[in-house]
């Protein structure tokens, strides 16, 4: 993932993960588009994946923030922490969370 995010022209900042989602931290440019960058990623993870683990499909959506510079430290020590964290706090009410807490109503498509 980091390599596709750096050969795209961006910077990989922090990526971690536990079995039902990666977390990504990345720097990029105004000029570039998000869902290309996620389309990018996942088609090139999903083709390393298949050779591992066959049958491997992402989910169809995603949920992108941004964050303030101030902020990158603390959002890095998140990430990396992924593991611990969520054998505390479910992964799903934590972003249903964080979507109504930034006033998006989550789309049920996808929280179903």
């Amino acid at each position: 993932m980091a390599g596709t995010i750096n050969g795209l022209g961006m910077t990989s900042l922090q990526i971690g993960g536990v079995a039902d989602h990666v977390h990504i931290f990345a720097g990029f440019s105004p000029q570039q588009c998000l869902s290309d960058l996620v389309r990018e990623i996942k088609k090139s993870s999903s083709t390393w994946m298949q050779t591992r683990q066959p049958g491997f499909r992402w989910q169809t959506g995603y949920a992108a923030f941004a964050v303030s510079q101030s902020d990158t430290a603390a959002v890095s020590a998140y990430i990396r922490n992924q593991e611990e964290h969520h054998r505390q706090v479910d992964s799903r009410q934590e972003l249903l969370d964080l979507l109504r807490g930034c006033g998006i109503e989550p789309d049920p498509r996808f929280f179903a």
